[in-house]
C-alpha cells in the first residue's frame, strides 16, 4: 500500500499531458501527475495539449484521485503567471511545483538560428523561471519545487547545441530559486533525468543514429515510473534536508559509460 508521501499536497505538474497511442510507454509528465495523486496529493495537470492534459486527469481521477487540468503555452509569460495562479485557485493551494516542460532542437551551432536559439530557452528556461516567480509568492513553509533536467546538460550526448545549453542553464536557475526560498523552508532540486524509455525518447531513438544500441546499465533504458518516483521523494518531507540538490536518474550511465 503506497505510504501517502505528499498526503493532502497540492501540487502542480506543468508538461504533465500525454495522448497515450497504441504501444507507447508511459510519459514522464503523467507517470508524475499519477504518482503524486498515488501518494495522497491533489494534482493539476497542465499542458499546451488540452487533449493531453484531460487524458492525464481522467486517468488520476479513474485511479481514485483529484486531478484538475489546466491548458496552457508556457512560451507566453502571460499564461505562466495565470497557469500558477488557475492552479493555485482550483486546488485552494499550492505547494508542490514539477516543472517538467521542454524539447530540442537536432541542430548544431553551424544549423542554429538566434530565433531557434531564444524559442528553446523561452520554453526551457524562462517559462520556469516566470513559473517560480509567480508561485513562490503563493506557496506555504515547506512547499518544494522540483526541475526536470537532463544528463545533456552534464555530457555532450548528441549535437543539440540549445537543448544541452537550456538544461544546464535550468540547474543553475533551480540553485538560485533554491536560495530564494531557503528563508521559508521552500526547497528547490533538480531531476537529472538519463535515457528514459518514452514516447519522445522512442522518437529520438529512430531519428538519431545508434542511439537506442548504446551500452545503458542494467542492460536497459530507465522507466518513467522511476523517474516520477525520484521526484516524488524530492516532493516530500522524505527530503526535507534535500535542497538545491541534482538527483541523477540515469542508471549510472553518466559515471559508468
Amino acid at each position: 500500500m503506497p505510504g501517502m508521501m505528499l498526503a493532502g499536497r497540492k501540487i502542480l505538474v506543468v508538461g504533465g499531458g500525454q495522448v497515450q497511442e497504441d504501444g507507447d510507454p508511459p510519459a514522464n509528465g503523467r507517470t508524475i501527475a499519477l504518482a503524486a495523486a498515488t501518494e495522497g496529493a491533489t494534482v493539476c495537470v497542465a499542458d499546451k495539449s488540452a487533449e493531453g492534459a484531460a487524458a492525464t486527469a481522467m486517468q488520476v481521477r479513474q485511479n481514485g484521485g483529484i486531478a484538475f487540468e489546466h491548458v496552457a503555452d508556457i512560451s507566453d509569460p502571460a499564461q505562466v503567471e495565470n497557469m500558477i495562479k488557475q492552479a493555485a485557485a482550483g486546488m485552494a493551494g499550492l505547494d508542490g511545483l514539477v516543472l517538467n516542460v521542454g524539447f530540442g532542437l537536432g541542430l548544431g551551432i553551424d544549423e542554429t538560428t538566434q530565433e531557434d536559439w531564444d524559442m528553446v530557452f523561452s520554453v526551457n528556461v524562462r517559462a520556469h523561471m516566470l513559473a517560480c516567480k509567480a508561485a513562490l509568492p503563493l506557496m506555504p513553509v515547506g512547499a518544494s519545487i522540483v526541475f526536470i533536467s537532463s544528463i545533456a546538460a552534464r555530457r555532450v550526448v548528441n549535437r543539440y547545441l540549445s537543448y544541452s545549453s537550456s538544461k544546464a542553464a535550468v540547474e543553475g536557475l533551480a540553485r538560485s530559486i533554491a536560495a530564494e526560498g531557503e528563508s521559508r523552508l521552500i526547497r528547490a532540486n533538480v531531476a537529472v533525468l538519463g535515457f528514459i524509455d518514452t514516447p519522445i525518447g522512442r522518437r529520438a531513438n529512430s531519428k538519431i543514429p545508434g542511439r537506442a544500441q548504446r551500452s545503458f546499465p542494467f542492460g536497459r533504458q530507465g522507466r518513467a515510473e522511476e523517474c516520477a518516483n525520484a521526484v516524488v521523494f524530492l516532493l516530500s518531507d522524505r527530503a526535507s534536508y534535500v535542497n538545491a540538490h541534482c538527483l541523477v536518474v540515469d542508471g549510472g550511465w553518466s559515471v559508468l559509460r
